[in-house]
């Protein structure tokens, strides 16, 4: 069931979500969380298949706060919210509002959301792309017990890692981080079979992906080893080497599917090591409501840190020769002939 709210409110939206519970035959409220979503126009989309399908493993309200640029001053100044509601099978597990803000309205997003969140229940926000350089310190991000970014769509994904690290406040979580968790399990396990002193690592992945540099920093923390970052073509993350003093251990997953472990004195072992969509690491991710210590503590250890290739910080492209250059150097030669 989809109701559609133009010009409203939080309480007539409240009012709105009991008669569509009514009218599908659920009154009860069986929700365990709320997932606030932050997104624009053209991600909404995605965003909101991905938390609804995340929503069959924990039933949720999930509140999607759109913020719609005004063009003309007069529509910056007018605040105008419409809104949508979705209950029942338009909504996976859960139920779901969509909310868009217009004009001033838009630097108030929490004041909208705060009535609508479930009582007595967590909250979890989640910026799919353009995440605040401070998560907890944002409005809506102030209102979370857990906060979710994803530092591989943001510009220069390395150089956001900084960013989390440098923000980090318990609680805060980022998708690139949970891409790792089945490579972090199959090493740590291969490990726990072959109990051996690790000297050193290499990590190989494709460049602009920040999975690849959490992988490379947890295992230089964890281990106390000198991690390289090389580069590959990809897809994600490669390839992980760990040179040890009873040989060479080696997760290699070429294809983004189908990963081989090779380890010293042992036949070498096929794993499925799937490249997860974003519904299931949002899934993982609301699981654990508590703060990820090992994140922390991976994030802050510093990309500068790692060796190899690590991602330059960008820095100011050179300018172009152009035409108007030689026209200064002839003009200044001709000055110079005419002082003579």
């Amino acid at each position: 069931m989809k109701i559609d709210l133009t010009e409203t409110t939080s309480s007539k939206i409240n009012q709105a979500l009991v008669s569509a519970r009514r009218a599908a035959g659920s009154p009860a409220v069986g929700m365990v969380l709320t997932l606030v979503v932050v997104t624009d126009e053209e991600n909404a989309y995605d965003a909101l298949k991905a938390a609804g399908d995340s929503s069959r493993e924990h039933p949720s309200r999930i509140i999607a706060v759109i913020k719609r640029v005004s063009r003309s001053p007069r529509s910056r100044r007018d605040a105008r919210l419409d809104a949508e509601v979705r209950v029942g099978s338009d909504s996976g597990s859960g139920e779901t509002i969509v909310l868009r803000l217009h004009g001033e309205l838009a630097n108030h997003a929490q004041s909208v959301v705060l009535p609508l969140l479930l009582p007595d229940a967590p909250v979890v926000v989640w910026w799919p792309e353009g995440a605040p350089e401070d998560p907890a310190n944002d409005p809506l991000g102030a209102l979370a017990q857990r906060r979710i970014t994803d530092a591989y769509s943001a510009e220069h994904p390395s150089a956001e890692l900084g960013v989390r690290a440098k923000s980090y406040t318990p609680g805060d979580t980022d998708l690139s981080w949970t891409r790792i968790t089945p490579w972090r399990s199959m090493l740590a396990a291969a490990l726990d079979q072959k109990p051996v002193e690790v000297l050193s690592a290499t990590v190989e992945g494709e460049s602009e992906n920040p999975s690849c540099e959490l992988l490379a920093m947890w295992l230089s923390d964890r281990l106390g080893v000198p991690v390289e970052r090389t580069r590959s073509a990809g897809p994600g993350l490669t390839a992980v080497r760990m040179q040890t003093k009873g040989g060479t251990i080696v997760l290699d997953r070429p294809d983004g599917s189908l990963a081989t472990l090779c380890m010293e004195g042992q036949p070498d072992r096929a794993v499925a090591l799937k490249r997860r969509e974003t519904a299931e690491l949002l899934a993982e991710e609301l699981r654990r409501l508590d703060p990820d210590n090992i994140y922390a503590s991976a994030v802050k250890f510093g990309v500068d840190r790692l060796g190899g290739a690590a991602e330059p910080k960008s820095a100011e492209p050179e300018k172009p020769a152009t035409a108007a250059a030689p026209a200064a150097a002839k003009k200044t030669a001709a000055k110079k002939a005419a002082a003579k």
